[in-house]
């Protein structure tokens, strides 16, 4: 079947329809189809169908860009109506005269219509937006002011304010600017007053080093708050609560100045009995220099804090009573508390030489050098703290060794056991045990690699070799991985041996015949007559026994002869046999 390209899109006489190019186009692509048609041997009714679908499909899409124009058309013209619907709802409100052409006498297309008149509708929605924020702040201010004055907080967000937007002339505007001018006047000398006397009670607070936020916060939050944009209160409830918490500061700081005249004098008699020296003396004038003077002439910030008073006492009760053995006991439980973190990180620490050295300083020292001791352990102990989390990755790392490593000794002995598979009880469990050890021998290198790499990186940061239980962590390490290397050769020499032997157990075979063997359970000889011994195993060194746990086991193991097995028989770990 030939196709006829000729009358294709002839129909399409429209705007829409295709340029000259595109129908060339069309047209190459149809006759390159007829070619590929023709050497696939295609029949003239699957062709048929292939150029229906064709059309049928340009004809869907067709379809679908008209119907998307119509709806495009539609809000298009509604866009129109809502931009002089909202032209004229503006205007009113702002009480501007807009005057727009009719649409029906403008020429051009819709989109040309809409370019003239959204200008408009950008410019009455700026001023309107501007006159909003305007009338908006004004708004607020009259009516935080209005609070404020009425002791009410109700008033503390600029959001909150509704603004008609139906009356947004500037003669609202202008009223509204009158209003606050004089409520901003009347705010004025409210402030005034609250300012005086919010002066007289920080002075006395300054005095007796009270907590003059927290005073000023129990008068009214607003005292505190300010900076979070709520201004100080102006209300007549306020400016008593100022009177009177006034009057309460100015009795308060009467008492406090008769009791610390009270504890000068104490003093003075004191040091004249013990004669204290003047050094000691001076560190208390300030305190003796009231003595004689009235509450009007006190003025020096701190002179009557709480502090002052609470430390002339201290001192009176220090000069009674030194409490040496108290502090002797904080000294002693302080290194007791230091010994236990050395010790849960496996660190080194001479504790009898530890304790003869404080009680040497203990001895020699007086109560204020006790208390610096104290003070000096209690850093130790922060340093310490600070040291044992530095080392707590890498002894993770060391129990997860130490583990992999047990289970490998136990490994090795397991798989030299000739009855391992025979019937018996644990040996299931043995068997499942087994198979989570190869799996953990076989992280062994890479934990060693990683533990290393970290032990490494600790000591170059903290320049110093770390150490697990007096020995260098480091050292333990090289010399494990050294002797796994010579367990490891031995093994590969072992299993060279017993391939020897075997193929030379074939040989025999092959020369002198095989003779027929009565089948025995597992782990039994076949040949008896014909026996050789093992090498003798030479077992790593697990960090258990390195870092003095009981290698009782590796002990008795050493200690045996050398276990003879059947010359055909090889007993090799799982990942041997899978090889």
């Amino acid at each position: 079947m030939s196709i006829d390209t000729s009358n294709f899109g002839a129909n399409n006489s429209s705007p829409l329809s295709l340029s000259k190019s595109a129908t060339t186009t069309c047209a190459s692509l149809l006759r390159e189809l007829q070619e590929i048609w023709d050497e696939i041997g295609e029949n003239d009714n699957e062709r048929d169908k292939m150029l229906l679908q064709l059309e049928q499909e340009c004809l869907d899409i067709y379809r679908r860009k008209v119907e998307r124009s119509r709806k495009y058309k539609a809000e298009l013209h509604q866009s129109l109506a809502e931009y002089e619907a909202e032209i004229a709802q503006v205007a009113s409100a702002l009480g501007e005269r807009v005057s727009l052409p009719r649409y029906e006498k403008m020429k051009g297309n819709l989109k040309e219509q809409i370019s003239i008149i959204s200008p408009t509708v950008e410019d009455l929605r700026r001023k309107k937006q501007e006159r909003v924020k305007e009338i908006s702040e004004i708004e607020f201010q009259v009516a935080q002011i209005c609070a404020e004055i009425a002791g009410s907080d109700q008033i503390t967000d600029i959001h909150g304010i509704r603004v008609d937007e139906l009356d947004l002339t500037t003669k609202k505007l202008g009223e509204l600017k009158s209003h606050l001018k004089e409520l901003h006047f009347e705010k004025k000398l409210r402030l005034q007053k609250v300012s005086s006397h919010i002066s007289d009670i920080h002075e006395l607070s300054a005095v007796m080093s009270l907590d003059f936020e927290n005073i000023m916060g129990e008068i009214h939050p607003s005292f505190v708050d300010s900076v979070a944009g709520q201004s100080k209160s102006i209300s007549n409830e306020t400016l008593a609560r100022l009177t009177s918490e006034m009057n309460s500061l100015i009795q308060e700081k009467q008492q406090r100045l008769l009791k610390v005249q009270h504890l000068g004098r104490t003093l003075l008699e004191l040091w004249s009995l013990m004669d204290m020296p003047i050094e000691e003396q001076t560190r208390f004038h300030h305190v003796t220099r009231l003595i004689g003077s009235t509450a009007g002439e006190v003025l020096i910030p701190g002179s009557l804090s709480v502090d002052v008073i609470e430390q002339t006492e201290v001192e009176v009760e220090r000069l009674n009573v030194l409490k040496v053995s108290k502090l002797k006991e904080l000294i002693f439980k302080r290194q007791s508390e230091l010994e236990e973190i050395y010790k849960g990180v496996h660190m080194d620490v001479d504790s009898d030489n530890a304790r003869q050295i404080l009680l040497s300083l203990m001895e020699s020292a007086g109560g204020t050098d006790l208390s610096d001791l104290l003070s000096s352990m209690d850093d130790h102990i922060v340093k310490a703290k600070v040291q044992a989390l530095s080392r707590k990755d890498i002894l993770d790392k060391v129990e997860k060794w130490r583990h992999a490593s047990e289970e490998e000794s136990w490994l090795d002995e397991y798989e030299r056991d000739e009855n391992r598979y025979s019937a018996g009880r644990g040996v299931h469990k043995n068997l499942k045990r087994a198979e989570k050890a190869r799996a953990l021998v076989s992280k062994i290198p890479s934990l060693v690699e990683n533990l290393t790499a970290k032990v490494k990186t600790w000591e170059l940061e903290k320049g110093m070799p770390f150490l697990y239980n007096k020995a260098p962590l480091l050292r333990t390490l090289e010399e494990f991985s050294i002797s796994r290397q010579e367990k490891e050769e031995e093994k590969r020499r072992s299993r060279e041996q017993r391939k020897l032997q075997d193929q030379l157990a074939t040989e025999q075979e092959a020369l002198f015949g095989s003779k027929p063997s009565v089948k025995k359970p597992l782990g039994q000889s076949t040949h008896a007559n014909t026996m050789v011994a093992t090498p003798n195993s030479r077992r790593v060194g697990t960090p258990s026994s390195r870092f003095g746990i009981s290698g009782g086991k590796d002990r008795r193991d050493s200690g045996k002869v050398a276990t003879v097995i059947p010359i055909n028989y090889v007993a090799l770990p799982k990942d041997d046999r899978g090889g």
